[in-house]
């Protein structure tokens, strides 16, 4: 079978896209020493976090899962604008407060808002269809 497509139509796509930078899951643990453990099992090593800070972020070649204990009570699915997976700052990216705009205007309910007059690190949150929480977080 042969796909063909519009080279006009996907530039305009891929115009709009949103550039959502570096994904993790952030897990939440019971206890961090043996969810390290199992993950450690599973090739991933430690990159970032303390274990006295009760959070560990876990990397295995370009996969991120985030280790936390205490700290909400569901998993959540992690996007960092302005990150690639190493937490390097990516050249271009679309801001947090785009993303927001983008999903507010697309009908998204938000648990919390970034103000949109501010610049640099910002967070927000919402969930999607099947109760999924999804975790805006730009660093830069």
């Amino acid at each position: 079978m042969k796909i063909e497509f519009d080279s006009l139509n996907y530039d305009l796509l891929n115009k709009s896209h949103m550039k959502l930078g570096a994904f993790s899951v952030s897990l939440s643990v019971k206890d961090l020493e043996a969810s390290k453990q199992f993950y450690e099992n599973l090739g991933f090593s430690v990159f970032a976090g303390q274990m006295e800070s009760n959070y560990l972020i876990m990397q295995n070649g370009s996969t991120n899962i985030g280790l936390f204990q205490g700290m909400f009570e569901n998993n959540i699915l992690t996007f960092n604008p302005g990150w690639d997976h190493n937490a390097n700052k990516l050249d271009s990216f679309t801001d947090v407060r785009d993303i927001q705009k983008s999903l507010k205007q697309n009908g998204i309910d938000l648990m919390g808002e970034v103000d949109e007059s501010t610049n640099g690190p910002a967070s927000f949150m919402f969930m999607d269809p099947d109760g999924n929480v999804i975790l805006i977080d730009q660093h830069v």
